[in-house]
């Protein structure tokens, strides 16, 4: 007597491309593995370093989602300089192992706070060397920035010229950030280049110290309204999944305490290919896997909405919702594009700033290094 609706179960299942081996396989994605870990001084001097980096960090994700095929993004996050920390580990913190949940880095990036110390260079590279798992892809672009002031060399115990060999090995291309500031020593720069250089990255000196330049746009508002509105299109699942969309929410809210621009750049990131949250939220995983069946998921890790239905209108709600997100992700792009044009006018009358910002340091030597391994970020 089951017979009947069973049938029309699969049908619905085989119609909204979720059933198990029945939907058309979703192409593996070809893009080219990238890791980057931020390694970032947090002491006295700091304060204006890592507010650049919350400001700015979806400003590079945005620049590389750009990257067609879409690359496998993983970004890790490590703090030194605090005297708080562990003597023994050089005062350095792992913040988090790389990853791609960015609403997670983002939190944790936001929660950091500046104390005064000693500044170990030698020691957050090799420890970030050595403790992450970094990708085995023959062709991933594997990156460390270590943006810092202070003499590259305070560190007696580990020696930069051992850890800048460990990078080689390792295939880990690690580049210098000097943060110059009112009472930055003028010899201090060249040995953070030739520790950059030494380890086959890049260095840059910028103005940590100035007002993070954050230029408002007509478009700001609009994309910050979107993105709450994408915000609706996310289901979370299974354990941990309501704390992962509250934590979703949670960053909106720092993005917007860091500025109408900084949250427009997040709402930007949201709506591309880069932000990924199938882990957590049923919608992003049948996109990501059209032969994810969603009808066996155990009614204890949905969410009360999903629960109360049957499995084939479970099957239709998750269907509209996938049909919502692109539409919105839709209206995302076409309002980045113009927000993206008017700042390019904007930015010329502002270049000699902006050339100067962690953003702009970080963004050439991605694009630099990433097309010596075939990564090309368009203009």
């Amino acid at each position: 007597m089951f017979q009947a609706p069973m049938k029309l179960l699969a049908a619905a299942v085989i119609a909204c491309g979720l059933a198990t081996g029945t939907a058309r396989a979703v192409p593996a994605n070809e893009g080219k593995h990238v890791d980057v870990v931020l390694c970032l001084d947090i002491s006295g001097s700091m304060q204006d370093l890592v507010a650049s980096a919350r400001v700015k960090l979806w400003d590079i994700i945005n620049d590389l989602a750009k990257v067609k095929p879409t690359p496998n993004l993983r970004v890790g996050l490590y703090s030194y300089g605090n005297p708080q920390y562990s003597r023994e580990a050089g005062w350095v913190r792992k913040e988090i192992d790389l990853t791609t949940d960015l609403d997670e880095v983002y939190k944790k990036l936001n929660a950091l706070t500046i104390y005064g110390g000693d500044e170990y260079v030698a020691r957050v590279c090799k420890t970030a060397l050595t403790e992450q798992k970094w990708s085995d892809q023959k062709d991933a672009l594997r990156l460390i920035f270590v943006c810092g002031n202070e003499p590259v060399d305070q560190d007696k115990e580990v020696n930069l010229a051992d850890v800048a060999k460990l990078a080689k090995e390792k295939g880990v291309i690690v580049n210098t950030i000097y943060c110059n500031w009112g009472n930055a020593q003028p010899g201090e720069a060249p040995g953070w280049a030739a520790f950059a250089k030494d380890a086959g990255g890049q260095s840059a000196v910028i103005e940590h110290d100035k007002r993070v330049a954050q230029i408002q746009t007509p478009f700001d508002k609009e994309l910050s309204e979107l993105s709450t509105k994408l915000n609706g299109t996310y289901i979370a699942y299974g354990r941990g999944g309501v704390d992962k969309k509250a934590n979703q929410e949670a960053q909106d809210r720092n993005a917007s305490l860091a500025g109408a621009p900084a949250s427009a750049t997040r709402a930007m990131a949201k709506g591309g290919a880069l932000y990924r949250n199938s882990a957590w939220c049923i919608v992003s995983k049948v996109i990501e896997d059209p032969n994810f069946d969603i009808t066996k998921i155990p009614d204890e890790d949905l969410p009360e909405e999903l629960r109360k239905l049957k499995p084939a209108e479970r099957v239709e709600f998750v269907k509209k919702k996938v049909e919502e997100r692109k539409k919105i992700q839709g209206e995302i792009s076409e309002v980045s594009g113009k927000r993206t044009k008017y700042l390019a006018e904007e930015m010329k009358k502002h270049a000699s700033v902006a050339e100067k910002e962690l953003d702009a340091a970080l963004k050439k030597m991605i694009r630099d290094q990433g097309a010596e391994k075939g990564i090309k970020i368009p203009d």
